[in-house]
Parts: structure tokens; C-alpha cells; sequence
């Protein structure tokens, strides 16, 4: 008389796990099932990608139109007008008959403004 009865609740136990909500395999159309996954993409894109490529535009943007005279800040903390310029490096002069030459990436800004981009804190 065990045997059956048990016989019986092992075979209702799959219909049991279907009523209280499990999915059947299969799970649906494809891209029901993409949509998640979609949603996080563009939720990081427009989080972290669009305002890193805006700021990277602007940096850039200051770079290019760098000129002989300008007094800028390296990134560094050095101050000192800029006296030459090269494809991918100034020349800044820091005192007289001092120059000094740094790449065009380590010029933070303006001397006496604020920097062309404000640092991010550490995460």
C-alpha cells in the first residue's frame, strides 16, 4: 500500500513544480528572452560610454587648439606658457631659458581656470 501512494506523489511532483510558477522549457520567443540583456547594454551605453566620448571630444577639442603664447597647467602642476608646438608634444617654457617638453595629453588647462575636464573620483 506505500508503494503506490508514493508512486502517486512522485508522479504529480512535475505538474506541482509547473502550477507554482516554473517556466517550461522552451521559454518563449527569442527575443523575449534577448531583451534583458539588450536593456543593460543600452543602460551602459548611455551611462558610461556617451558621457566618456563627450569628454574625450572636449579634451581633444582644447588640444587641437592649443597656440603658441597660451598659458597653460600640465597635469603635472607645471606652469608655464606654451613656446613650441609639435604633432604630439608642446614645448612649455617654465622660466627663462627653461623649456620643457611634455606630451600634448599632459595639458590639463588654462592657467588660472578651471581644468578642460574635472578629475573623477576613484570608484
Amino acid at each position: 500500500m506505500i508503494v503506490p501512494e508514493l508512486l502517486t506523489r512522485v508522479l504529480a511532483a512535475p505538474a506541482a513544480v509547473v502550477a507554482m510558477g516554473a517556466q517550461p522549457e522552451g521559454g518563449g520567443p527569442f527575443w523575449v528572452q534577448l531583451a534583458p540583456f539588450a536593456l543593460i547594454l543600452g543602460i551602459f551605453y548611455f551611462v558610461i560610454l556617451a558621457p566618456m566620448r563627450k569628454r574625450q571630444k572636449k579634451v581633444s577639442e582644447f588640444q587641437d587648439s592649443l597656440k603658441v603664447g597660451d598659458k597653460v597647467v600640465t597635469t603635472s602642476g607645471l606652469y608655464g606658457t606654451v613656446a613650441k608646438i609639435g604633432d604630439a608634444s608642446v614645448q612649455i617654457k617654465i622660466a627663462e631659458k627653461v623649456n620643457v617638453e611634455v606630451t600634448r595629453a599632459s595639458v590639463a588647462g588654462y592657467q588660472g581656470q578651471d581644468p578642460v575636464v574635472p578629475e573623477q573620483g576613484a570608484l
